[in-house]
């Protein structure tokens, strides 16, 4: 997948959204779904995706995105408060091609937490 790859209305997540294929909710609002991520890389591991037809990747943003994807995060912190992992603390990711380890070309955030997490680099 390269940065600038063209959206996939048939990708897993957009499949998700359109709830062809189930998912285990936990969030939804008007711009975004978050769900528990069925290869769980830490004790709590949500994946938060917004509606529609995202860039592909994080390389995709443009300045007049800047609106939805900070929508994204304050949504990402209010759902890490919710399932209860504020006190220990908790981690956001966003993959950026194959490389870092995006699966999935549909813009998206990881919620990690619910126990202590290893170092990134």
């Amino acid at each position: 997948m390269t940065p600038d790859a063209a959206y996939d209305p048939n990708n897993v997540f957009a499949r998700i959204l359109r709830e062809e294929i189930p998912s285990a909710r936990v969030y939804e609002d008007s711009e975004f779904v978050a769900f528990r991520d069925i290869a769980p890389a830490a004790p709590v591991h949500l994946v938060v995706i917004p509606r529609g037809a995202p860039p592909t990747s994080p390389a995709g943003l443009t300045e007049a995105d800047a609106g939805w994807a900070g929508r994204m995060v304050v949504a990402a912190t209010r759902i890490a408060a919710r399932e209860g992992l504020a006190a220990g603390g908790y981690r956001l990711v966003m993959n950026c091609g194959r490389d870092a380890g995006q699966a999935v070309p549909h813009l998206h955030m990881h919620i990690l937490g619910g126990g202590t997490l290893g170092p990134i680099a």
